[in-house]
């Protein structure tokens, strides 16, 4: 009877080549199958994922297919491709594929999980591949800090009053069309002693558009669901635009982490460590009004 096989081919953009297209991996996948005279029964493929998680569309729905006894058989270039988790890979490597009757190979390492002397092989692949990641994890943030502390912008949105220059995608420049509703905000605050609730309510009556409405206006922030034309003001986004240094030209950056190269989840940075340049973009208010906001706090 003639082995089935699911063939996964996976490429990050952090590692993207066209030496290591996806389109390359299947046709040298395609010929190893046939060479072995295995029926293809599916080729699932995942572009721009990590192979550090598990939420890959295609990877999900292979494993499901594994589960279900569809293929014996699962082909990849390299471990990596599979999984740089070393969890994910003792998980499915080392329990369920064989409880599942599933076969592992690759082959640039020459693995078949059916050959017992290639567990320890799969274990140390399993280490490289995850000191490879956090490795590279580190890299990125030494220079992501670096260009921090230059006064370079790294975040994917520009704060509200601010866009992005067109010539310099790291810069500030002052967005014309809320540029006066930041200063709306620190005069109501300083001048007219209103509350934050007070000033977003003033905002809400007067149907301007909230931050992420306004991003889902220009064509940003697309992603997000059930953001409405007009909504709400909170006085929590009043409180965090009045005490906003980069309203008076400072770039502030670094101030929330990722636990780990691992998990996703992102953590508060305490003050001391938050990387700070100043004087790196044009100012939307005065110092002296920024800093009489801040007493009034």
């Amino acid at each position: 009877m003639q082995k089935k096989v699911a063939i996964y081919c996976r490429i990050s953009n952090q590692y993207h080549t066209n030496s290591e297209s996806i389109q390359n991996q299947k046709q040298i996948l395609k010929n190893y199958a046939q060479k072995k005279r295995w029926m293809i029964y599916d080729i699932y493929c995942d572009e721009n994922y990590s192979g550090l998680y598990d939420n890959r569309p295609d990877f999900k729905r292979m494993l499901n297919d594994a589960e279900n006894g569809c293929f014996s058989i699962i082909l990849c270039k390299t471990q990596s491709r599979f999984t740089r988790n070393i969890v994910t890979a003792e998980k499915y490597l080392h329990h369920l594929f064989p409880a599942w009757g599933i076969q592992f190979v690759t082959i640039v390492e020459h693995i078949n999980s059916n050959d017992r002397q290639n567990k320890k092989t799969m274990q140390i692949n399993s280490l490289i591949n995850e000191w490879y990641c956090e490795e590279l994890s580190e890299n990125i943030k030494k220079v992501f800090r670096q260009k921090q502390k230059q006064g370079q912008f790294l975040g994917n949105y520009a704060p509200y009053g601010y866009q992005k220059s067109s010539e310099n995608k790291h810069k500030l420049v002052i967005d014309k069309n809320t540029a006066h509703i930041i200063q709306f905000i620190f005069e109501q605050y300083a001048y007219q002693k209103k509350s934050y609730a007070t000033i977003a309510q003033m905002l809400t009556s007067q149907n301007i558009p909230t931050p992420s409405q306004y991003k889902m206006l220009q064509g940003k922030d697309m992603g997000r669901k059930g953001i409405k034309q007009y909504g709400v003001w909170s006085a929590s986004t009043i409180r965090n635009i009045l005490h906003n240094g980069v309203y008076i030209g400072h770039m502030i950056q670094n101030k929330e982490n990722k636990i780990n190269f691992k998990c996703k989840k992102v953590v508060g940075v305490s003050k001391e460590n938050w990387i700070v340049a100043k004087n790196t973009h044009e100012p939307i208010i005065t110092y002296d009004l920024f800093m009489l906001c801040q007493k009034n706090r």
